[in-house]
């Protein structure tokens, strides 16, 4: 039985398990969210809880406890300047765990440990043009296309509009 055993070993030494665990809060602390283990993303989120409660203290002290796990000093400042502050209202819970599933190679349980604070930056998809399949035509085939096309910004229709009168 598993009773009055809070500390997940991980199968790693002490100092491994002190050092993997400062890298995961860390890159956590810098991304937003990162994809682990679930049982590592367990051990995680007690980890990011309390430094986090450290860090709503706010005071010299508190900073610099909070230095000996975070060593990145730009994640740091993030934390303290960013991710603080949108979570004030919140008494604990910083971050969440979404299950994923398994992973294909060896069947863990993956899990994706979130920040409260993280949001999804849309990337805007690139548009691509169609290839050219068509054989080459007469010339007038070719100015008929370029009609057709439309511009896609202003700059560009102005363009469009100074070539047209240069033409003529």
């Amino acid at each position: 039985m598993r009773h009055r055993k809070k500390v997940r070993k991980l199968g790693v030494t002490s100092s491994h398990r002190r050092a993997m665990l400062a890298n995961l809060v860390t890159s956590l602390l810098e991304h937003g969210q990162i994809k682990t283990t679930t049982t590592k993303a367990k051990a995680l989120k007690i980890w990011t809880d309390r430094l986090v409660a450290l860090a709503k203290r706010g005071d010299l002290h508190s900073r610099r406890l909070v230095a000996t796990t975070v060593r990145n000093k730009v994640v740091l400042r993030k934390l303290f300047d960013e991710i603080v502050p949108k979570l004030e209202g919140n008494s604990g819970g910083s971050c969440r765990i979404i299950h994923l599933g398994h992973r294909l190679g060896d069947g863990a349980s993956v899990s994706l440990v979130r920040l409260l604070t993280y949001t999804e930056e849309k990337k805007e998809k690139k548009k691509t043009k169609a290839k050219k399949t068509a054989k080459k035509k007469a010339p007038e085939a070719k100015a008929s296309k370029k009609k057709e096309a439309a511009p896609e910004t202003e700059t560009e229709e102005r363009a469009d509009e100074e070539r047209s009168e240069e033409k003529e």
